[in-house]
């Protein structure tokens, strides 16, 4: 139980945060040797459902309003959810099975880091509102990249929209739009995995981490939005390159 708090209070700080919510979900376990229901897919699942449930609540006028009045805006979204979705869909085995491996997550979460790092010298000046065909699409490619532990769903498409011209707090909103139909998607497919499968798991351990993950991401979209209004993306920057020193080390431990 205490393990399946802490890893939905981790899942929902860093689903929103620039920092890999995958990454640290697969860390944690692997640093301290947690084997139990907590180290599996079906268990992460559950985590990003509460996340999913924090957007759902920030965001609900949002998507109403996309909805009946800003429907080029809604379609646009649609549209930068396609690549994330294709590649999910064709790739996820590949990507669960080969690259939850801590060196890679180092390595992403070094490179983009220095992503990050440059982006911030993009010249900013569009709201969401001025999003166009191009830059729906260019954040929709680096969504998918993201599928790759280490890299950062809202790290990579924050990224990607301060170089589209977006300013800080307009591009984490586009962001966390945009990860909504991702994340429902994922968690709809890996919940019909989980449904078909015959292992039984603990319900109490799922729903607690599922509450946890709900209330500690909506605490994280509500500060990320207001932090970006003042402050670069410099900080998490160097928790990465921190983190990956941090990994690199425990591997070299581990052996």
């Amino acid at each position: 139980m205490f393990e399946a708090i802490i890893l939905g209070i981790v899942q929902g700080i860093t689903e929103f945060l620039p920092v890999s919510s995958t990454a640290h979900l697969i860390l944690l376990p692997w640093f301290f040797n947690w084997n139990s229901e907590v180290d599996t897919l079906t268990f992460d699942i559950a985590l990003h459902a509460g996340t999913l449930c924090a957007l759902i609540v920030c965001f609900w006028k949002d998507w109403i309003d996309l909805i009946g009045k800003k429907q080029r805006l809604f379609g646009l979204i649609l549209l930068a959810s396609v690549p994330a979705g294709i590649t999910g869909f064709f790739l996820n085995d590949f990507i669960e099975k080969s690259m939850r491996n801590p060196l890679i997550i180092s390595l992403m979460l070094i490179i983009v880091g220095f992503v990050m790092l440059l982006s911030e010298k993009a010249f900013k000046y569009k709201d969401v509102d001025k999003v166009v065909f191009s830059d729906a699409l260019i954040i929709g490619i680096s969504q998918a990249i993201a599928i790759i532990p280490g890299v950062s769903r809202s790290g990579i498409t924050i990224s990607a929209g301060l170089f589209r011209g977006l300013e800080r707090e307009a591009s984490a909103r586009f962001s966390f739009l945009l990860s909504t139909p991702i994340i429902a998607g994922a968690a709809l497919l890996h919940g019909k995995k989980a449904f078909e499968s015959t292992e039984s798991y603990d319900l109490k351990l799922f729903a607690v981490g599922l509450l946890a993950s709900f209330f500690t991401g909506f605490i994280a979209i509500k500060f990320m939005l207001n932090f970006l209004k003042k402050y670069p993306l410099n900080v998490f920057v160097f928790y990465r390159f921190i983190l990956a020193v941090v990994i690199i080390a425990g591997i070299w431990w581990k052996e």
